[in-house]
């Protein structure tokens, strides 16, 4: 459920995601699966939630005219409200906001450096004064949701080309969006759903200065690291707290040292109560993106082609940094968080892939399809409209496999090479020099020295040098001849195949591979420079493929939306019992479920809680995601937990059975009484396919228990400045 850094996962989103579709379930599937608009609640949701053990009003979940439940979540970005990446919740009048580790984990890396070592040590800002400040983090509160479906589906008509579509929906949306936007008070976003079929307006409230608070060391907001990732049992008190400052009106603003902690209209109270079996819960939140109506032939894709390509991409690149942050530290932190994104995207991709096989989520969409090819045969219109959407689907995965490897290749390993990202930069200053404009050569150069210090700012020559050797190598291998990039002749002609020679003059010569070199060409730049620069000709040669092989897979992309809209309009037309939501699509949903164990495996239970005693059990002093702090040790020897332990134990984290996905990381557990009993961070390794298949028997939500976050801010970190704010039920 983590988080991919968000550089890579708005990328990664990009790329893999723009061909899925939209979810449904069948009235007879548990409640549990569903993640819901808010709005809907009362008409689709609220009986069952109640009959469950919910004890709040529908108005007190979601209000527009009051406030609500929903005014205590938020969305995390960085830099507006299409692209949350974690959720957080309020958690004090103060402002104050609880979130994931792995959340944080660019904050905290951002603050640290070998003096301050904030992400092996931990952080805990003792008042406001010694809070952070953390540059471009924004938190989004929703004000409303609106359905607009019926401004824009009479505009858009069927003999439409795509792109055309496309551009009215945008042009439409845009209307829309600047009306509800109230001359820059609320920022918005339309959204499509059911696969294009249905819009909806989001308002929200956006806050620009978001402030570090504090955050546990590694070993207990990291405990397990990739080992225990997506696995349970688990014991990682994964959490960091920030805070929402305003100006001094409770308005939004950019950082200031004249603003103020967030006035918060509504704030979670947090139960110390605990949890037992069969206990209601809910989780709100952002999930990213899901695709339960995605067919068998793109299940398959992600099977062969897209999950175990960038599984070895992805692999490849971790395996160069880590030898070289396992012997520097300055390294490490400053890689710190490249590596955990890339490194949470990889494990995910495998754990898909395997799930996908076990759980034979293949079988089960060609069953859903088998059933609407029954129906659809049943009435002579209905075969004209839908009875060719399944074959054009065939196809349409047919051609983004062949166009899969050139362009993953050279997107992911190519254009991700450091030297060609950094050439990418000067394409401004190259253009500017050929027009022979003084003044567009004077602010390309300033836009390139900009470019600079921010790309050197967290960078190892090792590493950067190292992956392209492996990645030019793997490339070289995996694709066929005719589909390399024209550099690949080069280094076979001049450096027979020696990669690692040709990487070593690249940053020998290039002026794009350091920034001593890159800062001296802007001072006094030159069109022959590009023309013989290795490294500008690695850019050229890999930029050639990639504009060959993105229309391709761009196209093959479009044609998915197209038939999938229809797919989906088909299924919902098949059987208007469907209890319909919709995929997740980073905008606001609740799911609703149990606390509850389950069986993984033939003769395994597990149980739904653990405790501080696996800590303990796990510790390993020479394995880096298994060390204990000493002072966690001596607590646990104590059993000093305070108000916070349950018959002499430490629960850690807790099971329930909601229906989440990554950008829920970090959004808040709740129970019946509307009181946070914990923070979601994971999904379990045996339901790794339910991004595209809920498998309700194995399908579980990983959470910190709220008592173990407040023992670490408590005891053990010992901010008890950060516990008097909130609002504590015995």
């Amino acid at each position: 459920m983590k988080n991919v850094s968000m550089k890579i996962k708005f990328a990664l989103m990009a790329m893999v995601f723009c061909m899925t579709s939209v979810s449904f379930s069948y009235a007879e599937n548990p409640p549990d699966e569903g993640m819901w608009l808010p709005m809907l609640l009362e008409r689709l949701n609220y009986v069952d939630m109640q009959k469950m053990g919910l004890h709040l009003t529908a108005e007190e979940l979601y209000s527009i005219n009051h406030n609500s439940l929903k005014d205590a979540i938020v969305g995390l970005s960085n830099g507006g409200v299409n692209g949350f990446f974690c959720t957080a919740e309020v958690v004090s009048p103060q402002g104050l906001l609880f979130t994931n580790h792995h959340c944080g984990f660019g904050a905290v890396q951002e603050q640290s450096t070998t003096e301050h070592d904030y992400l092996t040590n931990g952080f805990w800002a003792m008042s406001t004064k010694e809070e952070l400040p953390n540059e471009g983090m924004c938190a989004s509160f929703l004000k409303r949701i609106e359905n607009v479906t019926d401004s824009i589906i009479p505009l858009l008509s069927n003999d439409m080309k795509e792109a055309d579509r496309s551009s009215k929906i945008r042009e439409i949306s845009t209307r829309i969006r600047k009306r509800a936007e109230e001359n820059g008070t609320f920022e918005t976003t339309v959204k499509p759903f059911y696969g294009g079929n249905e819009f909806y307006l989001f308002v929200f409230k956006t806050f620009k200065d978001v402030r570090l608070v504090g955050a546990p060391p590694s070993s207990i907001g990291k405990f397990g690291g990739d080992t225990d990732n997506w696995m349970w049992p688990r014991h990682t008190g994964d959490f960091t707290v920030l805070r929402v400052y305003s100006d001094s009106a409770g308005n939004p603003a950019k950082y200031s040292e004249n603003n103020i902690p967030l006035k918060a209209p509504y704030h979670l109270p947090i139960s110390l109560k605990g949890i037992k079996k069969n206990d209601f819960a809910m989780i709100w939140g952002y999930p990213g993106r899901t695709s339960r109506y995605l067919t068998s032939y793109g299940t398959e894709f992600n099977m062969n082609v897209l999950y175990p390509t960038l599984v070895k991409l992805y692999g490849k690149k971790l395996e160069v940094m880590k030898e070289r942050m396992d012997v520097d530290n300055a390294v490490k932190i400053a890689y710190a968080a490249n590596y955990y994104g890339i490194s949470n995207s990889w494990k995910n991709f495998i754990g898909q892939t395997k799930m996908l096989k076990r759980n034979k989520v293949e079988l089960k969409k060609r069953a859903i399809e088998e059933k609407f090819i029954a129906w659809y045969k049943q009435d002579s219109a209905r075969e004209q409209q839908y009875g060719k959407v399944l074959d054009n689907l065939k196809s349409t995965y047919d051609g983004l496999a062949k166009a899969s490897i050139p362009f993953f290749y050279s997107n992911v390993g190519g254009n991700g090479l450091d030297v060609v990202k950094m050439a990418t930069q000067f394409t401004g200053l190259k253009s500017a020099l050929e027009k022979k404009n003084k003044e567009a050569i004077k602010l390309a150069q300033e836009d390139a020295r900009t470019a600079v210090k921010e790309h050197f700012k967290e960078w190892d020559l090792a590493i950067e040098k190292n992956t392209m050797i492996a990645l030019l190598k793997m490339y070289s291998n995996d694709v066929p001849k005719e589909q390399l990039p024209s550099i690949f002749a080069v280094i076979e002609k001049d450096y027979k195949n020696d990669f690692n020679a040709f990487a070593t003059e690249v940053y020998a010569t290039s002026v794009f591979a350091t920034a001593e070199s890159a800062n001296k060409f802007i001072e006094k730049p030159s069109l022959k420079v590009y023309k013989k620069d290795l490294g500008w000709m690695l850019k050229e040669s890999i930029s050639e493929v990639s504009g060959k092989y993105a229309p391709m897979y761009t196209s093959a992309q479009g044609n998915a939306g197209l038939y999938n809209r229809l797919f989906v309009a088909g299924l919902r037309e098949m059987d208007p019992n469907l209890v319909k939501y919709p995929d997740a699509n980073s905008t606001t949903r609740m799911t609703y479920g149990s606390v509850l164990d389950y069986y993984p495996a033939d003769a395994i239970h597990y149980d739904f809680v653990t405790t501080l005693n696996g800590v303990m059990q796990k510790e390993d002093p020479d394995n880096e995601e298994f060390i204990v702090d000493k002072k966690l040790k001596e607590l646990f020897k104590a059993k000093d937990y305070g108000p916070y332990g349950e018959n002499g134990e430490m629960i850690t984290c807790f099971l329930t059975t909601n229906d989440i996905t990554g950008g829920n990381s970090g959004s808040p557990v709740i129970n019946g009484d509307g009181q946070l009993i914990g923070i979601a961070f994971d999904g379990n390794w045996e339901a790794m396919s339910g991004d595209i298949m809920f498998e309700p028997d194995l399908q579980r939500t990983i959470n910190v228990d709220i008592r173990y976050v407040l023992f670490v801010i408590d005891k053990f970190a010992g901010a008890k400045n950060l516990i008097d704010e909130m609002t504590l039920v015995k």
